[in-house]
Formats: C-alpha cells, sequence, structure tokens
C-alpha cells in the first residue's frame, strides 16, 4: 500500500456503470488526497451513490480503473475484501444489528476480520466509540438510542478498523432534523483529527463550512468541482445554479 502524502488515496478513472440499458456513470474521473474531504453533490439519481457504491465494488463498474491506494481493486486477483478493510463506508441506512449493543455491532467486525480476541476488540471498539461520543453508551441496544445515536455507532463501526479512507452516503438523510448536528460534528472531528472522507448529501451548510472540495454531478458526469467559494458562489455551469436555486426555494 503506497503511503507517499501526495498520492491520492482514491482516484478513479473513466469510470461507467450500467444497469442494462441505464447508463448511470459516463465516465467519471477523480482523485481524493489524504485528508480531503471531497463532498458530492447534485440532483437525485445523479448517480453519486452509485459511484461511492462502485468505489469499494459493492457495484461492479462496467468500465474504468479504481486505485485505492496504489491497489487497482479492479485488478483480476485483487483481494477484495482485504481493500474493503482500508476503505469504511457508512450508509443512510444504519444496518446494526439489534441483538447486540453498541460495543458487540462495533467489535464484531474487529473479532470475524480482524481476527482480535474478544478483549482486545472490545477495547478497540470502546476507543471507536469515545472518538463519537457514545462511550456511555456502549451497553446499549439499537433500540434504545435514537437514529443519530445509531448512526454514529455506525461510524464507530467503519473507523474501529482504522480505515484510510471513509465513504459516507447520505448520511443524515435518514434522521430527524434535530439530530443531524451530532453526526455532522462527529464528521467534523473525524476531519480535524486528518480522515480522508468523500461525503454524497444534501448538508449545503456542512459542504460549505467543512468540504475542501465539492464535485456537481449530473446524469453520470462530474460537471465542475472546485473549491465550496466557487461551486456556491460562483458556478460556470448554468445546471449547478438552477440546482442551488432549487434548494434555496424550498
Amino acid at each position: 500500500m503506497s503511503t507517499n502524502a501526495n498520492e491520492p488515496i482514491l482516484k478513479v478513472t473513466g469510470l461507467h456503470k450500467s444497469f442494462g440499458h441505464l447508463h448511470v456513470l459516463r465516465g467519471i474521473d477523480f482523485q481524493v488526497r489524504p485528508g480531503e474531504l471531497v463532498f458530492v453533490i447534485g440532483p437525485s439519481g445523479s448517480g453519486k451513490s452509485t459511484l461511492l457504491r462502485c468505489c469499494n465494488r459493492l457495484e461492479e463498474p462496467s468500465a474504468g480503473s479504481i486505485q485505492v491506494e496504489g491497489v487497482d481493486i479492479m485488478a483480476r486477483g485483487v483481494d477484495i475484501n482485504l481493500v474493503r478493510r482500508r476503505i469504511g463506508m457508512v450508509f443512510q441506512s444504519f444496518n446494526l444489528y439489534p441483538h447486540l449493543n453498541a460495543l458487540g455491532n462495533v467489535s464484531l467486525a474487529l473479532r470475524k476480520v480482524e481476527k482480535k480476541v474478544r478483549a482486545e476488540a472490545e477495547e478497540a471498539a470502546l476507543k471507536a466509540l469515545t472518538r463519537v461520543g457514545l462511550a456511555d453508551k456502549a451497553r446499549a441496544y439499537p433500540a434504545e438510542l435514537s437514529g443519530g445515536q445509531q448512526q454514529r455507532v455506525a461510524i464507530a463501526r467503519a473507523l474501529a478498523l482504522e480505515p484510510a479512507i471513509m465513504l459516507f452516503d447520505e448520511p443524515t438523510s435518514a434522521l430527524d432534523p434535530e439530530l443531524v448536528g451530532s453526526v455532522l460534528n462527529v464528521m467534523r472531528e473525524m476531519r480535524k483529527s486528518g480522515m480522508t472522507m468523500v461525503v454524497v448529501s444534501h448538508e449545503m451548510r456542512f459542504a460549505r463550512g467543512a468540504a475542501d472540495r465539492v464535485i456537481f454531478m449530473d446524469e453520470g458526469l462530474i460537471l465542475e468541482e472546485g473549491s465550496p467559494e466557487k461551486i456556491f458562489n460562483d458556478p460556470q455551469h448554468p445546471r449547478i445554479k438552477e440546482f442551488l436555486s432549487s434548494l434555496e426555494a424550498h
């Protein structure tokens, strides 16, 4: 795995994805450098979630190449499970096991994937729960937690594996508005600690304040990318102006 600070952690080149006749990604090129927080915005159906899911091969790309820390994850014979340990993924739905408490949910992958003994796994899990502000909820079950707390447990589960990059797919869209802030605060803290992140979200205020770079997608293409100031205040593409003014109308 390459550790050169100038090398991108994620490099996507010429990425295409079709579902039958539907051409969802139509030649995507982008890179994410270590410590960057890249925000992907655009209308529903523009291919944002599919792009994220291709980055760890939850969806198989139709064409193109994806490199994670210099490893071509499309190459024949690549150990995709090994690569996936380096890519944390947080979904819209929390996907927690209801019969396991928070500590159990976070430590499970450490025991199953990393083959840690229970005590060691639980120690690492508690550390991850502490990072998301939930050490005091370690023994609580998902049904006893708010949506925001459940999502933070899901983030802790991904963090516990010490990934090189975290992918967030609409992490707050299933939450009540008053619970969104707690999840965004955790993501802010992660950014401060140097975590590399790609976030698909409609939280535009968060994008303005926290992103290093914003990518605008529409109909399977990247139409423009740049700093939050540039994309939000001075976009070159009329489609972006239209999209942003439609958001302001709501």
